[in-house]
Formats: structure tokens, C-alpha cells, sequence
């Protein structure tokens, strides 16, 4: 995420609760990010927790995202189990298909990324013959599916 480049993740986040559920065997972290309202997404807000708090090898659950009317500011509300099996007893089964779908998606466009390049360096390679043949093919494509 380049906003993490622009304003250095350390500084922006504030913690507002940090309450350590023994109950429901959970950490409960409530914290402000500055600046980054429109901008932060749900797994991004997870990595910069990730990195912030030292938990890796947890669980991290992004519950809320909320943006203040008027203000700059995200309100993340995040659940840190220890153990992805008590986790997934607790929280809402939709939360983690959505969580998983957003990572698939993730996985997908950087693999379509990594590929792209490939595919133009193979395209350059080709004879000036074949890229003729080429576009005219992707032309016909475009016109059926405008009818």
C-alpha cells in the first residue's frame, strides 16, 4: 500500500482500548488511524496491527472499519485470538468467507501483475507479423461484445 510509504504506519495509529478478554480468551484492540480515511483497507489495517503490536502468529480480525464524518480518521476494531479454531467459534462465519474472498482477490491481481510483465516481454519478442495478426482478432472480440 503506498499511503503506508507516504505516512509512515508507526505514527498514525492510536491506540484507543487495548483490553485483554480472558472471558472469551481475546485481545480486543481499538485504535485510531490518522489521515487514511477513504484510503484503508480491511487487510491493510490488519498488516499495519500486524507490524504495530508484534502479533504475528496470531489471529487478527478486523470487526469495524469506521470513518468519522468531517475528519481524517478510521476507527478499527480488532479482535487478536491465539488459535484460529477458537476464533472461528466465536465470530460470525460470514466475516471469515469475506476475509478469505478479499485475499483471494488479493492473491489474483498480483499473480495477473507478475504476469503482465511476462506477457510483454514475450510480446516484444514476437515478429511484427504476429502482433499484426494479433490485434485484429482482439478487435472482433470487443465488437461482439458490444452487440
Amino acid at each position: 500500500m503506498k499511503y503506508l510509504k507516504d505516512f509512515g504506519y508507526m505514527s498514525i495509529i492510536e491506540t484507543v482500548t487495548d483490553v485483554d478478554n480472558t472471558f472469551l480468551s481475546r485481545r480486543e484492540l481499538t485504535c485510531n488511524f490518522a489521515g487514511l480515511a477513504g484510503k484503508l483497507k480491511k487487510l491493510e489495517a490488519v498488516d499495519m496491527i500486524t507490524k504495530e503490536f508484534k502479533l504475528d502468529g496470531k489471529v487478527v480480525i478486523p470487526m469495524r472499519l469506521q470513518t468519522h464524518v468531517g475528519k481524517p480518521i478510521v476507527t478499527g476494531t480488532f479482535f487478536v485470538y491465539e488459535d484460529e479454531g477458537l476464533a472461528k467459534k466465536h465470530v460470525n462465519p460470514t466475516i471469515f468467507s469475506r476475509l478469505e474472498k478479499s485475499k483471494a482477490k488479493l492473491a489474483e491481481a498480483e499473480a495477473a501483475a507478475q504476469e503482465a510483465p511476462a506477457e510483454e516481454a514475450a510480446s516484444e519478442d514476437a515478429p511484427a507479423e504476429d502482433k499484426a495478426v494479433e490485434a485484429p482478432a482482439e478487435e472482433s472480440k470487443e465488437e461482439e461484445k458490444s452487440e
